[in-house]
């Protein structure tokens, strides 16, 4: 049996899609089955059964024995929540626990990281393990997976294999519960439907103009594919980004939304909520030289492959993946 946490959320729904569509049916999907906003991301999808995030770590301890791989997706990834409390409890100590049982009952583990953990970016976006003890992380859910990340490579009893992915930019399908947490490309066409235009983020920052903050997006499909591939590999244990390796600018995104809708772009400025302004990511960009190093080797969908096919397949009618 395989089980996936954060079943019914963003990334997690899209890798039961990937699971199904490779042949695998018997899953243990975990989550907070009581969000009715995410239950639709589930439809339709096999599995042999549900249980409830609470229940999970305990079941998972007198049960190992039951389980062949763990996908940990599961988290809280609000980037603007400030209760560590949340964070500590649902993301680090949560993951601990999982953690200790796939090491006790020999089940590999691949878990969400994010590339939050990198923080300004002062220090690079290089997976390697030994810059994870210096990032400095600008909002308490980096900290809570760079405070995992550090404690993992500490451990001396670890799963058999395991690997905790650094994701960028995720964009796709069956994000539409995620409310601000969601893509650009997601409000982007929210807005044109409404306004006939979008606004985005003015730059606060000198020499980066308006629209030219940078980031390494990937798409959804392309970020389950890796997942896949670590399930059917044996791989060295640690951190590895998942992104494409290539910055582009939310101006490239927001113009190419406008294209995949087969509209001219109406682009406009307002102010970063001042929430965030001092905590905003700039650029980001994934070095891609570890993933590649183990043999993954299909090419991930450029910005404008990504965005025309979340577009056109699922935007136009809030379809789910």
């Amino acid at each position: 049996m395989i089980v996936v946490t954060g079943a019914a959320g963003f990334i997690g729904s899209c890798l039961v899609r990937k699971l199904n569509d490779a042949g695998h049916s018997d899953l243990l999907l975990v989550d907070d089955f009581l969000r009715e906003d995410k239950a639709e991301n589930l439809k339709g999808k096999l599995r042999s059964q549900d249980m409830d995030r609470d229940a999970f770590p305990q079941w998972l301890a007198k049960n190992g024995e039951t389980i062949d791989f763990i996908f940990h997706m599961g988290a809280r990834t609000d980037t603007t929540e400030q209760d560590t409390e949340i964070f500590d409890r649902l993301n680090l100590n949560y993951t601990k626990a999982i953690w200790r049982s796939c090491s006790e009952h020999n089940i590999p583990l691949v878990y969400a990281s994010s590339a939050a953990t990198y923080g300004i970016g002062d220090k690079g976006y290089d997976d390697v393990h030994e810059v994870v003890r210096v990032l400095e992380p600008l909002n308490p859910y980096g900290r809570s997976k760079n405070d995992f990340d550090k404690w993992a490579l500490e451990q001396k009893a670890t799963p058999p294999r395991w690997a905790g992915l650094k994701f960028f930019n995720v964009y796709g399908p069956n994000e539409y519960h995620k409310g601000r947490m969601a893509s650009v490309i997601f409000h982007t066409v929210r807005q044109i439907k409404k306004t006939g235009g979008m606004k985005l983020f003015r730059s606060h920052k000198a020499g980066i103009a308006d629209g030219h903050q940078s980031r390494d997006f990937v798409y959804v499909k392309d970020v389950v594919d890796v997942c896949y591939f670590l399930f059917q590999q044996n791989f060295p244990d640690g951190l590895y980004n998942l992104g494409t390796g290539k910055a582009r600018t939310f101006l490239d995104l927001a113009t190419n939304t406008f294209l995949a809708m087969e509209l001219e772009p109406n682009i406009s400025f307002i102010d970063t909520p001042e929430d965030i302004r001092d905590t905003y990511q700039y650029f980001t960009e994934a070095n891609m030289t570890k993933l590649r190093s183990i043999g993954f080797n299909q090419e991930f969908q450029s910005l404008e492959d990504g965005i025309k096919d979340y577009v056109s397949k699922y935007l136009a009618e809030e379809n789910i993946w």
